[in-house]
């Protein structure tokens, strides 16, 4: 826990009581300055809990006349991420406000208009509402708009009041955020790991709802994934059992731990301990262990020989989410390809550099010391390629490196594995571009300033060089007249990016150029009711606008659009990736991307097609095959898609209807 010296709650009791001796002139001075101690004091765990003891003292000392907080009885929990967000002093009296209503809600202290029972539902909304806070995971906006130093005391606040209050009010929405959070099979599962054990901790979840069955589906795929992880708790116990139990009783624990673990995509440290075993004692279990399909078994059977030393040399129970990964490769049929196999062979025998070493072992929260850099290193290959579309670029202004990643992972997995081994050994990377080739020490840095460790083990070893290598293709792209990422996306991502380029954005002039030409053409290529039904073969690498949820403009933002198709129920929507860790953001307008429940595969985001083509900026196509098809798309379609951007990122921008040759 972090400490707060003694000073800084000495200089703090000092303005306190320069605040209640001051006069009707002085006292808003007073209160400012009082309000920099609060900023301070946010910092640390120590420091909300002394501003925890004397918030009611505050609030009586008329801290809060004249501002929004005076009366808590009429405070909004949805307006409280606005004021946090927009930095101090609001942040500070917003911090103060908090604290001084979880001590109504604890019975500590008494407002005459606000009871116990009204203070908790507030909390409770305000979790509700700033989960993006309460579990340490802000969103792209969040990200984008709020400062360190602002983000750590608001993380700070969130958790002292969650280890302080009652949660049940807010037990089904948790549930529910575990469910979608799983439903996108991330590769760092940290988050919804932590998510279950605060369920499990703080809530009686044995009864008999829906809320409550669905959630011990999760509890039991960590902790107790079979009967006999159940009797036997602790790894020493639960090897004891496995090296005296019967086949029988073995076959039905393989089979409990594989549908646990394809249900939720998380992996229980025992199911390492026992997929070790089965494989020296039964490997003709493994494949229902894994719960693999039929081209998975086959899979399993063809190249046991090199996926029994994988799993002996990888797996274990801090290293065990791999395991999922493993699962995907064989269904996948990925040890099929030769060059994969030689890739992960070869991956088994490298050293790695000290440097790639230090981020490695940096990236990882509470390790197993007893793994090394180079076993985490192969599990965490092993989940990227097994899940290309689990991909995040953490807290980092990385989208570009992580789309890469995910997509190299789905369509180049052998080119991957040999970025990996080169930048593992070396701690460098070279790309060729337009007949240079960029040397990622030798370049300045790109758009991380200070690498976020909140990544999987791959994009902490890869991300750094790409960033630099990417920054430096933009920078040479630079002044030419169309979107640098025309010449960018191919040389970074690979030759199957299509060659056609479409951008409605003019860099020289920061304004909107011909969009519904540019909207006519992306609905003759990727709609199936104006492209002949044509599928998509390759991800394709789309700039989009991001939006906040009043829909203004926040950013630019790299996603790739993996297919076009119909949802169960007949919509034409747009399926992608989204590698900014939660695909679920409020864009405006009521462009909600769904991540379940709309004929979206593991990982994937959906939009209606039209909403999704709203904001969009670049894109890539065959011009080839929209010759012939533009002047089949309806204009009370473009129309739509028109009136949608400019209502919403189109409010920061000139618009040009200027017709421009694509």
């Amino acid at each position: 826990m972090e400490l707060t010296t003694d000073k800084v709650f000495t200089n703090f009791e000092q303005s306190l009581q320069e605040f209640k001796d001051s006069g009707a002139l002085t006292k808003k001075e007073k209160a400012s300055k009082l309000a920099s101690h609060i900023d301070i004091l946010s910092l640390t765990r120590s420091g909300l809990a002394f501003l925890y003891g004397k918030s009611v003292e505050l609030d009586r000392a008329e801290f809060f006349k004249g501002t929004s907080w005076n009366d808590p009885d009429k405070l909004v929990p949805y307006l409280v991420k606005g004021t946090l967000k927009y930095g101090h002093p609001s942040s500070s009296f917003e911090t103060l406000s908090e604290l001084r209503m979880l001590r109504y809600a604890k019975g500590e202290d008494v407002h005459e208009e606000v009871s116990a029972e009204d203070a908790q539902r507030f909390l409770e909304e305000v979790i509700v509402h700033n989960l993006e806070f309460a579990l340490r995971e802000p969103t792209e906006e969040t990200r984008m708009r709020m400062p360190e130093r602002e983000l750590k005391k608001v993380f700070n606040l969130f958790g002292f009041i969650m280890s302080e209050m009652e949660l049940k009010g807010v037990y089904e929405k948790l549930v529910e955020e575990v469910r979608l959070i799983c439903e996108q099979r991330p590769i760092r599962t940290s988050k919804a790991r932590e998510l279950i054990s605060l369920v499990n901790r703080r809530f009686d979840t044995s009864g008999d709802s829906k809320t409550d069955t669905a959630i011990r589906v999760y509890i039991n795929a960590l902790y107790a994934p079979s009967k006999g992880a159940k009797t036997h708790e602790g790894k020493e116990a639960y090897q004891a059992f496995l090296e005296n139990t019967d086949q029988e009783t073995l076959a039905e624990e393989a089979a409990e731990m594989g549908e646990y673990m394809n249900a939720t995509g998380l992996v229980s440290g025992y199911q390492a301990i026992f997929l070790k075993y089965i494989v020296k004692a039964q490997p003709d279990l493994v494949p229902t262990c894994l719960d693999l399909n039929d081209r998975g078994s086959a899979e399993w059977d063809k190249y046991h020989e090199l996926v029994t030393p994988l799993i002996l040399e990888t797996v274990s129970w801090d290293n065990c989410q791999c395991i999922y990964g493993l699962a995907r490769m064989l269904r996948k049929n990925l040890f099929s390809r030769r060059a994969v196999r030689v890739g992960l062979e070869n991956l088994r025998k490298i050293k790695i550099n000290p440097q790639v070493e230090k981020r490695i072992l940096k990236s990882l929260a509470n390790r197993d010391e007893e793994v090394t850099a180079l076993q985490y290193l192969i599990g965490g290959s092993i989940k990227v390629l097994g899940q290309p579309l689990g991909v995040g670029q953490g807290n980092n202004p990385t989208c570009q490196s992580a789309r890469g990643i995910s997509m190299w992972s789905q369509h180049s997995p052998a080119k991957l594995i040999d970025m990996i081994i080169t930048v593992a050994t070396q701690n460098n990377l070279i790309m060729r571009f337009e007949n240079q080739n960029l040397v990622s020490n030798n370049l300045i840095k790109g758009l991380v300033d200070q690498l976020d460790y909140n990544l999987d083990v791959v994009s902490v070893v890869l991300v750094p060089h790409l960033d630099k290598i990417y920054n430096e293709m933009m920078r040479l792209s630079a002044g030419r007249l169309d979107d640098p990422h025309k010449w960018v996306n191919p040389a970074m991502y690979g030759q199957w990016i299509q060659v056609g380029f479409a951008s409605c954005y003019d860099y020289l002039s920061n304004s909107i150029m011909d969009f519904p030409g540019f909207t006519r053409i992306f609905y003759a290529a990727f709609h199936p009711d104006y492209n002949g039904n044509q599928h998509m073969v390759y991800p394709n690498p789309v700039g989009i606008f991001i939006t906040s949820n009043k829909g203004d403009m926040i950013g630019f933002h790299a996603v790739s659009l993996l297919r076009v198709d119909r949802s169960p129920d007949g919509e034409v929507r747009a399926y992608f990736l989204n590698p900014n860790n939660e695909g679920r953001q409020d864009w405006g307008q009521d462009i909600l991307p769904s991540v379940y429940g709309k004929g979206e595969k593991k990982g994937e985001s959906s939009l209606p097609f039209h909403q999704f083509a709203a904001r969009i900026y670049a894109y890539h196509y065959s011009t080839l095959d929209v010759k012939g098809r533009l002047n089949q798309v309806p204009a009370e379609e473009i129309e739509r898609v028109e009136k949608l951007g400019r209502e919403s990122w189109g409010k920061s921008y000139t618009w040009n209807q200027q017709t421009k040759l694509w």
